[in-house]
């Protein structure tokens, strides 16, 4: 069975085990497939780069929200009644 790897560096589950902080220094700063039996497992991602990833889930569904408002009736406020 053949499975799509969206890392350019693999880790297999032993070496994790044996090193963590020297498997994830070797991804200077990239996603690391951990892999067990030659099959991604999960991913190991730096936290500086899983944070840019939920700002940009968020900027997304924020841009989703928007559209999806833009053909609402406006109201006009004036500043000096609220």
């Amino acid at each position: 069975m053949t499975n799509m790897i969206h890392a350019r560096i693999t880790a297999s589950i032993s070496e994790l085990k044996k090193s963590p902080m020297q498997t994830i220094a070797a991804g200077h700063g990239e996603p690391i497939a951990i892999l067990n039996r030659n099959t991604p497992a999960f991913y190991c991602i730096p936290a500086e780069l899983y944070e840019q990833m939920l700002e940009q889930l968020e900027d997304i569904e924020l841009n989703r929200i928007a559209d999806a408002r833009m053909s609402q009736a406006r109201i006009k406020v004036d500043i000096n009644e609220l």
